[in-house]
């Protein structure tokens, strides 16, 4: 089962707008991200977002690029200071979801799935970059399958 993992792209500072959107290099990044993975035909079958702008404009292009036919839906509880632990709760049959939304919420939600503990960082995201998780059959639970990150060095 996966389950992909997206931090928004770079965004306006908070300073400038409370609800800040993505700039132009944070959809630069987002759109050229999204085309390595609608190059290794990654087909997420729906995209959840956090509900604040920059996270919307990351699902939107997400979308596009990877030619998802369902609706891009806002969800709550993955703001970036909400708990994990009530999220994993609604993953049971969700084959191919992807969130998009923010840290701390996404390094704490892949240290709880693949470790138990969201307190211990297993992967450092980056904006605009995707982790897909794959969840193994009993007794073996979640594991990193790969990532697409902006930034290798």
């Amino acid at each position: 089962m996966a389950l992909y993992l997206v931090q928004h792209g770079k965004s306006l500072s908070k300073d400038v707008d409370p609800d800040p959107g993505l700039t132009e290099d944070g959809k630069a990044t987002v759109s050229r991200i999204a085309e390595v993975a609608a190059s290794y035909g990654i087909q997420p079958t729906q995209i959840r977002h956090s509900g604040k702008q920059r996270a919307r404009e990351t699902a939107e292009i997400l979308k596009k690029t990877l030619t998802v036919t369902t609706r891009l839906t806002p969800m709550n509880g993955i703001a970036p200071k909400d708990e994990v632990i009530p999220f994993t709760q609604t993953l049971d049959g969700i084959d191919g979801l992807m969130i998009v939304s923010h840290l701390p919420f996404l390094e704490r939600l892949c240290a709880l799935l693949t470790t138990g503990d969201p307190d211990i960082t297993v992967f450092k995201f980056q904006k605009g970059g995707i982790v897909c998780l794959d969840q193994l059959p009993p007794p073996f639970g979640w594991v990193i399958k790969w990532a697409l990150m902006p930034e290798i060095s």
